[in-house]
């Protein structure tokens, strides 16, 4: 039985081989008719067969699926007899025009145009226009318009011409009514809301586009929420999806679907490296490793390590160095283990980059931690890519490495994907302190070049101030940053300080990383400035009434270890400031220190120590102007009204020459089940300003101290700050307030 299954077999075979090649024959002539347009030597170029080839039914099959891919037919027929093959072709038409109507948007259009594949004067194909009236829908739902309808309609004319008419009812944009979380939701919905993009729609929100259903932007939502999950200790968390649940026309719910999973902690952390490295080269990384023991897992942490063992290794200048890490996951820990090994010895032959038609090729390039010539390294291509990232002149960044092996080079290709880098701003606040608007028109990438310009305008109860700047990051193509501002700002202090002052001026200077997270800077400020005194305030007070000019130089120095800049639970960041002047007619000299340290005091806490310092002298032993003498800020000293602390000149107060301040805050989390949009803190506050340098005999100083409770709520209208202060010291005509409010939003 088996010998005749074979035999079957064997039988099928050979008669599949002969029924193949039955009609082979040598090919010795092509003709070609019914193409007008395109040229015989064209189509024969499209076809795998020239004369003197075998030609088969197999062999026609494959020319017949050649040409019509081509897309420039519409019907294809062949013939092969007497050795000639004969082929029949249909030309599809020629399109002649495209149209657009229902679309009056410039910038809409151009996406269409730029993402739909047929194009005017190019060959028409049915299958390829009903592909793009879906691309349209897909562009305009992603724009927002969930409700919109295409329509597509053809017209022929003579000579084989053929019209294009989309006919577009856009709707009304979707809205996001409401953005709701549900299944393990372990973080409050404001702190979600703060981590996506999309936001709720709000009347004063009417610029930010934002708030209207996007079906990318609620995909990028997932990944930023997943990415935020798992930088919190939730490594198995899964975003099982983000839809849309139509409440009515043109509104919508987005709802984001979590399960968070268990929360993951670092386990055992361990650093293998080459047998000929120096281990007391990485002392650093195996004290960073014990101190992340136990800590919640975190991707971010991980990334730190790589970067530190990136820093040494090219310090100590290890060539051709990677490091991988493996993750081995137990009950509710991982342990990791850092491996560093030799790779490779290749070296960056071409760096090219594709896709910035306006941004400048050097403004990319100066974010580039390798260059070609240069060993190659995974951990800069990836520090590089981030760095262009974070420029935000870009939807998209990608690269591509081709790899030369007998050459050991490699070339690393970069694509980009431009976007819309202005950006219109309005801000209002009330509080306890008065009222304030603010308007502002930013572009962050003029010309392509990088260079930012920066307009603003802030009016307030007591305050009218407006900046223009204009920012170059990368100055001739290094790593400095300079900038230029001039600037107004007329501010009424008579109440409280006895004098009015308008000020005008210009300031220029650079800022630059000068070792890893310490920055430097340096400026030159020149002002002219008008005081004017109350006809009630005292002699030696308006003794400085009058016109001035002042220049000055500012340097800063800047130490930033924080583990990110909001939400910061750990690091510290110092900051210190120095102010020279060059021709003043006071000569005063102003010193500032600021100093905060970030820690977690338990899971889900965020508490903070800051130590505040500040001085104003004058170098020639004259009075220092009134404008320049110090006062505490409300923030750092709550539960006083502000600028009513301290020395104080008949009715006035008027600050002084040496102030300090130290607090402490922390917030209570989830203090009451339902408060998913509130945010309760606990401060206590220790300050002191003193010092008069126009008359000694003035005090006023001694320590002040509160205690008090406030709230961060995100209301519907807006965010809004509440606190509750109990003053524990004072001093004889501290003006207290034991309740502040400021209510503050941007759109």
């Amino acid at each position: 039985m088996k010998t005749i299954t074979i035999l079957f077999k064997l039988i099928f075979l050979i008669s599949m081989f002969i029924s193949n090649h039955a009609f082979s024959d040598t090919l010795n002539k092509i003709e070609i008719v019914g193409n007008d347009r395109i040229s015989d030597e064209t189509i024969k170029m499209f076809m795998s067969v020239d004369v003197k080839d075998e030609i088969n039914d197999v062999k026609l099959n494959e020319i017949l699926k050649e040409l019509y891919q081509t897309d420039y037919f519409e019907d294809v027929r062949l013939n092969f007899e007497d050795q000639i093959l004969s082929i029949k072709v249909v030309e599809n038409p020629i399109i002649e025009n495209i149209s657009y109507n229902g679309v009056k948007s410039s910038r809409i259009l151009k996406i269409i145009k730029d993402e739909t594949i047929v194009k005017s004067r190019s060959s028409f194909n049915e299958k390829v226009l009903k592909k793009d009236r879906l691309k349209i829908k897909n562009i305009l739902k992603n724009l927002g318009y969930y409700n919109s309808n295409v329509d597509v309609f053809t017209k022929k004319l003579k000579n084989k011409l053929i019209n294009i008419t989309y006919e577009i009812n856009l709707g009304k944009k979707s809205k996001i009514n409401k953005i709701t979380f549900i299944g393990n939701k372990i973080f409050k919905d404001k702190k979600l809301r703060r981590i996506i993009t999309s936001t709720e729609y709000k009347f004063w929100k009417f610029i930010s586009g934002r708030k209207y259903l996007n079906q990318n932007t609620a995909l990028f939502d997932e990944r930023l929420l997943n990415n935020f999950y798992k930088n919190n200790g939730y490594y198995n968390v899964v975003i099982n999806s983000a839809f849309a649940k139509l409440i009515d026309e043109n509104t919508f719910e987005l709802i984001f679907n979590i399960d968070a999973g268990s929360k993951f902690f670092f386990g055992d952390l361990d650093l293998n490296l080459p047998m000929d490295f120096d281990e007391k080269n990485f002392n650093s990384i195996n004290d960073l490793l014990n101190k992340t023991k136990g800590k919640p897992y975190s991707i971010n942490i991980i990334d730190k390590i790589l970067n530190e063992i990136d820093t040494i290794t090219t310090l100590e200048q290890y060539k051709f160095i990677k490091a991988n890490v493996i993750e081995s996951i137990n009950q509710n820990s991982i342990d990791l283990e850092f491996i560093v090994e030799k790779g490779e010895n290749f070296y960056v032959d071409r760096i090219n980059i594709f896709g910035n038609n306006i941004t400048a090729e050097n403004v990319i390039r100066n974010q580039l931690l390798i260059d070609e010539g240069d060993p190659f390294s995974e951990i800069l291509l990836t520090k590089s890519i981030n760095n262009i990232k974070s420029l935000n002149f870009f939807k998209n960044v990608d690269s591509k490495i081709q790899v030369n092996e007998n050459n050991k080079i490699k070339s690393i290709d970069i694509y980009l994907e431009e976007q819309a880098t202005g950006e219109v701003f309005a801000t209002a606040g009330a509080g306890t302190s008065g009222t304030s608007l603010g308007f502002g028109v930013k572009e962050n990438n003029f010309l392509g070049k990088g260079i930012a310009l920066d307009s603003n305008l802030l009016i307030s109860t007591h305050e009218f101030k407006g900046k223009f700047s204009v920012r170059n990051p990368n100055f001739r193509n290094s790593d400095k940053s300079v900038y230029i501002s001039v600037e107004a700002l007329e501010n009424d202090n008579y109440k409280t300080f006895g004098y009015k002052t308008n000020k005008t001026g210009f300031s220029f200077g650079t800022n630059f990383e000068y070792l890893n997270d310490f920055y430097l800077g340096l400026s030159n400020s020149n002002f002219y400035e008008k005081i004017e005194t109350n006809s009630t305030a005292s002699t030696l007070q308006q003794a400085q009434e009058g016109n001035y000019w002042d220049s000055f130089i500012k340097l800063n120095m800047n130490y930033d270890k924080r583990n990110q800049i909001f939400q910061t639970s750990s690091g510290f960041k110092s900051l210190y400031s120095l102010d020279l002047p060059i021709i003043s007619d006071t000569n005063t000299i102003k010193n500032y220190y600021n100093y905060s340290y970030y820690f977690d005091l338990f899971e889900k806490n965020f508490s903070s120590i800051s130590l505040h310092l500040q001085s104003a002298n004058s170098l020639n032993n004259k009075d220092i102007k009134l404008s320049e003498r110090i006062s505490i800020p409300s923030n750092r000293l709550r539960g006083f009204q502000y600028g009513r602390v301290g020395p104080k000149d008949g009715d006035d107060y008027i600050g002084g020459n040496y102030a300090y301040s130290m607090n402490f805050t922390s917030n209570i989390p989830q203090l009451f089940e339902d408060s998913q949009n509130v945010d309760f803190l606990f401060f206590t506050d220790v300050a002191n300003l003193w010092g008069v340098d126009y008359n000694s005999s003035i005090k006023g100083d001694g320590v002040r101290s509160s205690i008090g409770i406030g709230l961060d709520w995100f209301s519907a209208i807006g965010p809004m700050n509440f606190s509750l202060a109990l003053p524990l010291t004072k001093e004889q005509g501290d003006k207290t307030e034991s309740f502040r409010f400021n209510l503050g939003t941007s759109f």
